[in-house]
C-alpha cells in the first residue's frame, strides 16, 4: 500500500509522515482522527491506503500530529482598509497564519493610490505596492525561521489608480519574490477591451481618470508573456457564481488561485486520484464510475470533520470556517486516466471524459453533503431560497440533487476545486498533476538518502503502469489547454488552477485571445506559461534536493510541475 516507487516513497515520507512512521501508520493516523465510527474508519483508511484520495499536504502532515500546524492550505486575510491600524493588523494576521503553515491571499485595492495626500499627517501616500513590501518581508522571515515556506497572492482591482504600477511591480528578479500577483479584472473592463472602449479608475467612490482599455490590457498581456505575472482573475464571475453571494463578497484568492475566498476565509483541499479507478479489461481499459461515486461520501464526511478538528491561526478564521464549512475537493491524474482510455489530451473524447468525471464529482459531493446535513445539520449561514435559486452555481445542479438539498439542506457551502497537485501527485508515484497534461514522460531527480545524494529516475505514471505515452504539455496546443480548463470549470463551485502552456513563437494576437476566450467561455481566471519569457525566475530548479517549497507558487523547469503547497 502507498507509494510503490522510490521517488514517491521518498517524497511522502519526508513531507507528510512523522519521524519513523510507515505509510500504513500514516493512513491509520489520518483516518483515526477524521472518521466518525468504525465503518467509516475502515472505508476512509482503505481509500488512503490505496491513494485513491490524496488529502492536501497540510492535512496529510498535520492531522493526528503533535505539532501545532493548521491542516488548511489556504486563507485570505481580512479586508485591508486604508488606515495604518488595518494594514498593520493584516500584517500581523498574515504572519501568524503563515507561521502555522497556511498560504495567504490579500486584496490591496482599498489602500489609497501613490501620491494621494494624507491630510491628517500632511504627507503623501506611497500606495498599495509599497505596502506589499512589508508582507513580502514577513513571508521571507517565516521561511528563514525554518518553517514551511510561505505562499502569498496579492490582488489589485483593474480600476485602481495604481494598476499600472502594480502590473510592472514584478518585472524584475528581486522585488516581491514571496508574492504571486493577480489583477482582479471586471466584466466592464473586459467588455471595454473587446469593444475598444475606455474605463474609469476610481478609489473610495471618487473618479480618478480614464484609461483606454486595450492599452492597459496590452500592458497586462506583455507582462504576463515576459514575466509570468500578473495573473488574471475574473472577479465579477467569481462573485456572480458564488453559492454564498447573499452573505459574502470575494475580492481575493489563495496563492494558486483555485480558491476565491472572502475575508478570513479558508479552504480544505484534496484530490481524487483518477488513475486508481482505471480498470484493465480483456481488451483496453474502462473507468470505474461506481467505485469513484462510492468513495465520495466517506471522503466528504472525513473532510467535513477536518473543519471541527483543525487548529486555526486566528479566531476569525475559525468563526468563518465553521459558519460556512467550505471544502475544495478535486481530481488529479486526469491526463493519465483519460489517455489510458484512449483519449488524447484536449481531444473531443477527452473533453467528454472530463465532463463525465467532473459531473460525477459535482453531483456526488453535493448529494453527500446534503445527506450529511440530514445527520449533522446544515452550515449555519444556509438559506434555502438564497442558496438554490439566486443564480448561484448551485442552481446548475441536477434536479435529484436539488431535491436532496431542499429536503435536508446542505452541510458545506462549497465542495469542489481543482488545485495544482505537484507534490502530492509525485508522492502518488508521479501521476499527472491535477487536470494538467503530462509534463515529462521521464526525468531524473536528486534525492537525499541516509547514505548521501542519489539520482533516481522519475517516470510518468501513465507510461510506467499503463504503457501510454501521453501528450506532453508542450505538445498540447493552447486550445487543448483552454478546452480542458473551460470544461472543468463548469462543474467546479470555486475555481480551477490550470496553466495554459504556450509556444515562445506563438502569434501575439493568438496569445491575447486565450484570455478573451477564457473570459467568454466562463473561466474564473487564466494563467499561461511561456518558457521563452524573461523570467524563468519563479521557475528555477532547486539546488538543494529538499529546497522545493514555494515562496510563491513554484514551477520546476525540469518537470513542469506546479505547486503551492
Amino acid at each position: 500500500m502507498g507509494p510503490s516507487t522510490e521517488i514517491g516513497e521518498w517524497i511522502h515520507s519526508w513531507k507528510y509522515r512523522q519521524k519513523g512512521e510507515a505509510f500504513r501508520e500514516f493512513a491509520n493516523r489520518v483516518a483515526g482522527a477524521l472518521t466518525d465510527n468504525p465503518e467509516h474508519f475502515k472505508e476512509f483508511r482503505s481509500i488512503l491506503n490505496e491513494q485513491r484520495f490524496l488529502p492536501g499536504g497540510r492535512i496529510q502532515s498535520a492531522v493526528g500530529s503533535a505539532r501545532e500546524v493548521t491542516p488548511y492550505n489556504c486563507f485570505v486575510i481580512d479586508t485591508i482598509h486604508d488606515d495604518t491600524n488595518s494594514i498593520l493588523g493584516a500584517h500581523s494576521d498574515a504572519f501568524h497564519t503563515m507561521r502555522l503553515g497556511g498560504g495567504v491571499g490579500y486584496d490591496f485595492s482599498n489602500i489609497r493610490p501613490n501620491g494621494d495626500r494624507i491630510k491628517s499627517l500632511d504627507s503623501i501616500a506611497s500606495g498599495p505596492v509599497s505596502f506589499m513590501g512589508m508582507f513580502d518581508a514577513a513571508c521571507k522571515t517565516i521561511s528563514s525561521a525554518g518553517h514551511r515556506r510561505g505562499a502569498q497572492m496579492g490582488v489589485l482591482r483593474v480600476d485602481h489608480p495604481d494598476i499600472q504600477e502594480f502590473i510592472h511591480a514584478k518585472q524584475n528578479s528581486d522585488k516581491l519574490t514571496a508574492f504571486n500577483i493577480s489583477v482582479a479584472v471586471t466584466d466592464d473592463f473586459m467588455r471595454a477591451v473587446r469593444d475598444g472602449g475606455s474605463f474609469t479608475l476610481h478609489h473610495d467612490g471618487e473618479k480618478r481618470g480614464r484609461l483606454v482599455a486595450r492599452d492597459l490590457w496590452e500592458q497586462i498581456m506583455r507582462s504576463t508573456w515576459d514575466w509570468a505575472e500578473p495573473g488574471v482573475i475574473f472577479i465579477d464571475r467569481i462573485n456572480d457564481f458564488n453559492n454564498l453571494k447573499y452573505c459574502e463578497s470575494i475580492a481575493a484568492t489563495n496563492p494558486c488561485g483555485e480558491q476565491p475566498l472572502p475575508p478570513n476565509g479558508a479552504c480544505l483541499l484534496g484530490s481524487f486520484n483518477l488513475v486508481k479507478y482505471v480498470q484493465k479489461l480483456d481488451v483496453g481499459y474502462e473507468f470505474n464510475y461506481v467505485e469513484f461515486s462510492n468513495d465520495i461520501m466517506p471522503v466528504v464526511r472525513a473532510m467535513d470533520n477536518v473543519i471541527d478538528y483543525a487548529t486555526y491561526p486566528l479566531d476569525a478564521q475559525e468563526v468563518e470556517a465553521i459558519a460556512k464549512r467550505r471544502m475544495g475537493i478535486g481530481v488529479t491524474g486526469l491526463a493519465n486516466a483519460g489517455e489510458t482510455l484512449g483519449f488524447p489530451y484536449g481531444s473531443p473524447r477527452f473533453i467528454e471524459f472530463t465532463k463525465n468525471v467532473m459531473e460525477c464529482l459535482r453531483n456526488n459531493t453535493y448529494a453527500s453533503s446534503a445527506l450529511l446535513a440530514k445527520e449533522k445539520g446544515v452550515f449555519p449561514l444556509y438559506e434555502e431560497d438564497e442558496y438554490l435559486h439566486k443564480g448561484t452555481f448551485a442552481s446548475t445542479l441536477p434536479d435529484w440533487v436539488k431535491e436532496l438539498i431542499k429536503t435536508y439542506g446542505i452541510r458545506n457551502s462549497h465542495l469542489t476545486s481543482i488545485a495544482p497537485t505537484g507534490t502530492i501527485s509525485i508522492a502518488a508515484d508521479n501521476v499527472s498533476s491535477g487536470i494538467e497534461p503530462v509534463f515529462s514522460l521521464r526525468y531524473d531527480r536528486t534525492i537525499q538518502t541516509e547514505t548521501g545524494q542519489r539520482v533516481v529516475p522519475v517516470v510518468d505514471y501513465g507510461k510506467r503502469v499503463f504503457g501510454v505515452d501521453g501528450k506532453t504539455a508542450t505538445e498540447c496546443t493552447a486550445d487543448d489547454h483552454l478546452a480542458v480548463l473551460l470544461e472543468a470549470q463548469k462543474y467546479v463551485d470555486s475555481a480551477v488552477s490550470k496553466t495554459c502552456n504556450v509556444s515562445p513563437d506563438m502569434e501575439w494576437e493568438d496569445f491575447k485571445a486565450i484570455y478573451m476566450k477564457a473570459w467568454e467561455g466562463g473561466a474564473k481566471g487564466c494563467t499561461t506559461f511561456n518558457p521563452g519569457g524573461k523570467r524563468f525566475g519563479i521557475l528555477v530548479a532547486p539546488t538543494d534536493p529538499k529546497d522545493e517549497e514555494p515562496l510563491a507558487c513554484y514551477v520546476d523547469p525540469e518537470t513542469g510541475e506546479r505547486s503551492c503547497e
